[in-house]
């Protein structure tokens, strides 16, 4: 497992360098929310993309994350915006206390290099998604730059494939930029 993203460093998960690599919803739109959808942002921080999904959606948006200091900023943002269908539930990407088949998307931003257990939270993935749901996984490009983990911790594109495909998805995996990969899977 990599080390844990500290939320002393919050201002590095929202910055103008980041919007132009990841704009959310330009991002989200491969992710095909529809207006009824129920979504899981795994990791959510304090809601990069949670709260743009909240606005794609009437559907239940569940902001996951294992930071209580992260799910209070999210519940901050989330008034702020007048969201009130975002509901913040702590746990890890292992173990999500939702009931199975409960979700029709989910989302992973740069947080699968965390788990304890990768398989493990391919498969709660899994798990929580409705019949016909998809899962976007985005994650750091295993080579050196001066942004995201340390090398060691990174996953290479095709691993991360193969694990997902391994948990029972189909994928395509897309580059948005240089520095990240998305693993959209079905």
């Amino acid at each position: 497992m990599g080390h844990r993203f500290d939320p002393k460093h919050v201002a590095k998960l929202d910055n103008p360098e980041r919007r132009k690599l990841l704009p959310p919803e330009d991002i989200l739109n491969r992710l095909d929310v529809q207006p009824h959808h129920a979504v899981a942002d795994v990791g959510c921080g304090p809601g990069y993309f949670t709260i743009p999904l909240a606005r794609m959606t009437r559907g239940r948006v569940y902001g996951i994350d294992v930071s209580s200091d992260m799910l209070a900023l999210l519940a901050n943002r989330a008034a702020e915006a007048g969201l009130t269908h975002i509901e913040q539930v702590q746990a890890p990407a292992e173990h999500i206390p939702l009931p199975d088949a409960s979700v029709d998307r989910i989302l992973c931003s740069l947080v699968l290099h965390e788990v304890d257990d990768l398989d493990q939270t391919l498969a709660e993935f899994r798990r929580l998604l409705k019949p016909g749901g998809r899962v976007m996984v985005i994650e750091w490009e295993k080579k050196p730059m001066e942004a995201g983990p340390p090398m060691h911790e990174r996953i290479e594109a095709v691993e991360l494939e193969t694990k997902v495909q391994a948990a029972g998805f189909q994928t395509d995996i897309w580059r948005p930029n240089p520095q990240h990969y998305i693993v959209l899977a079905q």
